[in-house]
Order: C-alpha cells, then sequence, then structure tokens
C-alpha cells in the first residue's frame, strides 16, 4: 500500500472478511491440516490426565509468564507458582499482572463456554490484565514504536465510535463467516484486534487471550493449555514484522501460515510436556506408595501436581488430612527428596523440585527419584 503512512492514524484499515483468493490458497489449507491434527493429539494427550486441574493450575501459568514478557513484564515461574494461591497480594507488581493475565484467561475460558465472543467480553478481559475498568479508547496520540531506534511503525485507528464499529466487524467475522476455516479465522482475527489496538494498554496480551479463548469456543480446545506466547517470543521480530506486512502490503498468505506454524508447532511441544507430566505423576505416585505407603494415596501426589508450591493449608481444603497431620506428611514427602521446604514470609512453602524443572525446562524430559536403597538416578524422557 504506497499511500499507508505509519505516522497518520489508519483510519481506512479495511474490514473484514478480506478476498478469499488472499486466504485461501493452496499452502494455506494445505497447512490448516497439520495444525488441525496437532490441536486434535494435543486434546487427546490432555484427556490421559486423570486430574484436569493439573494443567490448567500449569499451564496458563507459563502462557502468562511468556505473554507478559512479550510486554517486557518479567517474572520467573517460580514465583508465579508461589503467589498464584492466596498469596498474590505479597508478589512484586510484574508478578501480580503476569497472575492477572491468567485469571482474564480463566474468566474468559468461562465466558466463552456460556457465550460467542464480543466486544464487551474483549473489554472485561483487558480490564482484568490491568487490574482497572477500561473502555475503548478516546483520546488520539496512541502510537506503536520500534523499541530500538524509537521511530513510529503504526498508528491504530482515533475516535471511539470507529474502534467500536472496526470491533464490532471483527466479532461478526469471527462468528458469521463460518465457511472459511475457522484457523484461518484465528489468524485473521488477530492481526485486526492488534490493528485496532482498542486500548490505551495491554492490547497484546488481550489479543493472545483472545487467541486461545477463540479455539475453545469453537471447539478446538477443551480448556485454555495452549502455550502459544512461547512461540511468539521465539520468533517475536518475525511476529512484528509479519504484522506490518498485512499492513503495508496485504500479505495476509506469510501471516496466516506464521500462526498455523505456531499453532502445530506449539500443540506438538505442549502435548509432548503433557505426556511427560503423566509419566512423572505416574512415577511419583509409585514412589511415595513404596517409600510411604502410610501416608500415600493418589489424592496427595495428584496435589503435589496441582499445586506444585504446596502449604499445609491445601491438604486441609482438599481433605486429604487435619492441619498438624497435613505438615507431617510434606515434612516426610521432604525427606524421601520429593519436596523440599521454603520460607516464604511468615509461612513454610513445601516445592515440588522436579515437577518445577520439567514444566520449566524446555526440554520435556525429567529424572526418576533416588531409591533410599540404590540411591541412584536414571534420566527419561
Amino acid at each position: 500500500m504506497a499511500d499507508f503512512d505509519p505516522k497518520q492514524p489508519y483510519n481506512d484499515l479495511p474490514l473484514l472478511p478480506p478476498p478469499l483468493e488472499q486466504i485461501e490458497t493452496t499452502d494455506i489449507l494445505k497447512a490448516c491440516i497439520g495444525a488441525r491434527v496437532a490441536l486434535a493429539e494435543l486434546k487427546q494427550a490432555a484427556e490421559l490426565i486423570p486430574n484436569s486441574a493439573v494443567l490448567v493450575n500449569a499451564l496458563p501459568l507459563l502462557e502468562a509468564r511468556a505473554s507478559s514478557e512479550i510486554e517486557n513484564i518479567v517474572t520467573t515461574t517460580d514465583k508465579l507458582f508461589e503467589y498464584a494461591d492466596l498469596a498474590a497480594e505479597r508478589a512484586d507488581a510484574a508478578t501480580k499482572e503476569a497472575l492477572r493475565y491468567r485469571s482474564a484467561l480463566y474468566e474468559g475460558t468461562k465466558m466463552v463456554r456460556r457465550r460467542m465472543l464480543t466486544t464487551d467480553m474483549a473489554i472485561q478481559i483487558c480490564s482484568t490484565v490491568k487490574g482497572i475498568e477500561l473502555d475503548l479508547r478516546s483520546e488520539p496520540g496512541t502510537t506503536l514504536k520500534n523499541r530500538l531506534t524509537g521511530d513510529v511503525i503504526y498508528t491504530p485507528p482515533v475516535g471511539q465510535k470507529r474502534l467500536q464499529e472496526k470491533l464490532d466487524n471483527w466479532a461478526e467475522f469471527m462468528h458469521k463467516h463460518v465457511e472459511i476455516d475457522p484457523l484461518v479465522r484465528l489468524a485473521i482475527q488477530h492481526y485486526q484486534f492488534e490493528a485496532i489496538h482498542p486500548f490505551a494498554d495491554g492490547n497484546g496480551r488481550t489479543g493472545r487471550i483472545l487467541n486461545i479463548l477463540f479455539l475453545v469456543e469453537h471447539g478446538l480446545l477443551d480448556s485454555p493449555i495452549l502455550y502459544l506466547s512461547r512461540y511468539i517470543i521465539a520468533h517475536k521480530a518475525a511476529y512484528y514484522r509479519l504484522l506490518q506486512r498485512v499492513t503495508q502490503e496485504r500479505d495476509w498468505q506469510s501471516w496466516i501460515l506464521f500462526i498455523l506454524a505456531g499453532v502445530e508447532e506449539t500443540c506438538a511441544w505442549t502435548t509432548d510436556k503433557i505426556k511427560a507430566i503423566r509419566e512423572l505423576m505416574d512415577h511419583t505416585a509409585e514412589f511415595v506408595q513404596s517409600e510411604l505407603p502410610k501416608i500415600y494415596s493418589w489424592e496427595l501426589c495428584a496435589l503435589l501436581f496441582k499445586q506444585p508450591y504446596c502449604r499445609i493449608g491445601n491438604l486441609v481444603d482438599a481433605g486429604i488430612a487435619k492441619r498438624q497431620t497435613a505438615s507431617v506428611y510434606l515434612k516426610q514427602l521432604c525427606e524421601i527428596g520429593v519436596l523440599k521446604e521454603i520460607k516464604s514470609g511468615r509461612e513454610n512453602i513445601f516445592v515440588h523440585p522436579k515437577y518445577i524443572e520439567l514444566l520449566t525446562g524446555e526440554e520435556n524430559v525429567w529424572v526418576y527419584y533416588a531409591r533410599v536403597e540404590t540411591d541412584t538416578a536414571e534420566p527419561t524422557t
């Protein structure tokens, strides 16, 4: 587009859908097949975890950390797990903001199970991410700049009425154009939301949450367990470059293929992660049953994965043991090397190191527990 000026509001952002010949090419339709297969395998792998809360507690936290990192809000997975359960008020600002992302993802998932994605839902999600009540941008002056040079690379549309019209078109496109493959619609709606840039802040994180909610709404995921921000971080320069190419050249194919590759790659990685979690859960249960048969229960072992930063109160709330007995159980699990006790403020927390290492590691591998009688370790995948 020769007349595009990044310093001028892009009020002429075209409405959806794009011309079909630009979004239903042979390469795109072929890539859709691989992405759909990967999503189906991810759904199947998730069903093998006996307690769905294990994945729903863990994987959205990884997504929250990574999506926040894209916006230079940096925390650690350890901090997120430590403060996710009842202790968020003691966390630092970046960790609180990432935890709000997870809350928005949870709340959004509940909403799309009841109704379709809407502009109002996007506003509610962004408000949760930011921790304040928001509305569509009303003041001009919002620009996107190159973080290295400071040059303006994009100026989104201005005017609340215009933003509302473009968001209404965005929502209508997602639900009425069912003749277009849902994964193609996923890529298109993500570009359009980012191009509209409807809020003063939080657009990127809100847009990435909407991606996952779109997949849940259309039955391609059962729960918000796709760690898609990992792919965006790994290909951050391409992500922003291809967004710009849609704006400047209407190059939909390159953008859609990028998103489809991200879905396929992330699904495969997450599927492997889930399989490794299931194997570690089984091994942990067998190990605890062998070493501590008097306290063993599947519910206790499952809780160590649901709450890898475990407090005495977690066992009490789960009905596993009363407070004094729960303390004994956790300390015995420390003695055999399953847990590690750490101080956090005025209380002690019992961390599950092997599980945290598996979650945070790029490779989906773990190591056998060292049995008391042999004290040996053997790697597995």
